[in-house]
């Protein structure tokens, strides 16, 4: 299909501007309805988030959330459309990108057009009280509205900033005053998607439950035995089994056996104890496995650790069986091929770690490359440098510098997100120029500003018999 040529400043999207409108339009159209139906994908993890259609047509999320928005309406509003819209944005972008415009509608479709506000009118909306208009039932007030509501409500308490919890209950505030079964059914028991017994699950070993709506996952081990962890694993594995079970989520494991894993900088969280522990029992190290597989998706994250400490779902569980060597390479190194800077950030963590202790070699040296092309904010170390300096892990990287093509994530891209940079045309870059960007940023996390000018400091300094491998690593 022949698009036209995106019109955006930075040449990644289209924008619908008023002499372009009617062109894009079909395509806008078309993006919108992939978004509901999943058949959207985004093609960088660049700064404004784009997605693109099924016909290959890029769009701004934020764009596409406003006008589907702006075009929602009570009479006519389908809540699974919308829930499958907005899980399909927030999933590729974040939650903070298309919040703004869902509580918009509910705003406008439900609060303004069923309810009266008392309060003064400078007041938050957080700080007024609602209740129904003159006139209007409960029942008068549509279902598929309050249920929106309710996905929303729960958004702001997994997704959101801190504070927004105050928008939480002002959604569930509203929706208490038509359905308050509603809301204390979702508090309670979540959706009620999931099957009883994986709802709340009482065993010899341990105490456990989970809500779907809320996304948290609840589990207080009553000793520090193999069988115990093995059960708790096994639990964890049947959650993630189910198809509706939210794949952003936070586990809060209590256990008396307070070990963490060895890796400077970790938080000490629950699944990191979980997980500590567990790994010490080699019967076990296959089931830990299997829940980092189950549990790895891109673009989610536990919800309950900080920004600055995100990570992927399963992080925990790929570390400990990274930090056990070989045997589970390739599971790190699928790991490492979902990672990105947005959702999670603590394979640094570990990068620095499972280099300190195994050495930089032909095993450890792509997996520590592709790692630092996961995020693209991974800091030098000097520490780095003086480990490389021998010519076998200089032999191994260059060996890794050959294959390079084989190691880059496929999200990797040649752009930063440095917004004091002036924008590019990302699709100019071609497959050579983004390799060459890729072995530059592996250079930098090894060498620092050493590496410039290729890294003619590092040459000049190097013994005598190690001079050559550093002038082919920098060429």
């Amino acid at each position: 299909m022949n698009l036209p040529k995106r019109n955006s400043e930075d040449g990644r999207y289209y924008l619908m501007t008023p002499d372009a409108r009617e062109k894009l339009q079909p395509l806008f159209d078309r993006c919108i309805r992939d978004a509901i139906d999943g058949k959207i994908t985004r093609p960088d993890s660049l700064y404004p988030p784009v997605v693109v259609s099924s016909e290959g047509a890029p769009f701004g999320v934020h764009y596409l959330a406003m006008d589907w928005a702006e075009a929602q309406r009570a009479e006519t509003f389908n809540v699974e459309q919308a829930v499958a819209f907005s899980e399909n944005l927030r999933r590729l972008s974040r939650w903070g990108e298309i919040d703004h415009y869902l509580l918009g509608v509910l705003e406008r479709e439900l609060q303004k057009k069923y309810f009266v506000v008392t309060g003064r009118e400078d007041d938050h909306r957080w700080n007024r009280e609602y209740s129904l208009k003159p006139g209007i039932r409960a029942e008068d007030v549509p279902e598929p509205l309050l249920r929106f509501a309710c996905y929303v409500a729960v958004s702001y308490k997994v997704y959101g900033l801190d504070f927004q919890y105050l928008d939480t209950n002002y959604l569930l505030g509203l929706v208490e005053k038509v359905r308050p079964n509603m809301v204390k059914k979702l508090k309670e028991n979540g959706t009620g998607r999931l099957p009883l017994n994986l709802q709340k699950r009482k065993k010899e070993h341990f105490t456990a439950s989970a809500n779907d709506a809320f996304a948290v996952i609840r589990i207080s081990a009553k000793d520090c035995t193999e069988e115990c962890y093995s059960e708790v694993l096994n639990y964890l594995c049947e959650l993630l089994s189910q198809e509706d079970f939210p794949r952003s989520y936070a586990v809060e494991f209590k256990g008396p056996e307070k070990k963490y894993l060895s890796i400077t900088g970790l938080p000490k969280k629950g699944i990191n104890q979980l997980c500590a522990c567990a790994v010490q029992y080699p019967s076990l190290q296959s089931l830990l496995e299997r829940y980092a597989r189950l549990a790895m998706r891109q673009y989610e994250r536990y919800t309950n650790l900080d920004d600055e400490q995100c990570a992927l779902p399963g992080s925990f569980a790929v570390f400990a069986l990274g930090m056990l060597g070989q045997p589970w390479r390739q599971l790190v190194w699928d790991y490492l091929g979902l990672c990105d800077d947005e959702h999670s950030r603590l394979q640094e963590k570990f990068l620095r770690e499972y280099v300190k202790q195994f050495g930089f070699t032909a095993d450890t040296v792509p997996i520590f490359v592709r790692g630092v092309l996961s995020m693209q904010s991974m800091k030098y170390s000097k520490d780095y440098a003086a480990w490389m300096a021998n010519a076998e892990s200089l032999g191994a990287l260059l060996d890794a510098k050959a294959r390079l093509s084989e190691i880059v994530p496929s999200g990797f891209s040649s752009d930063d997100d440095d917004e004091d940079d002036e924008p590019t045309d990302e699709t100019e870059a071609g497959p050579e120029e983004v390799l060459q960007y890729a072995w530059e940023t592996v250079c930098y996390v090894i060498w620092g500003k050493a590496s410039a000018k290729r890294g003619l400091k590092v040459v000049e300094t190097a013994p005598e018999e190690l001079k050559e491998r550093y002038r082919q690593i920098f060429e």
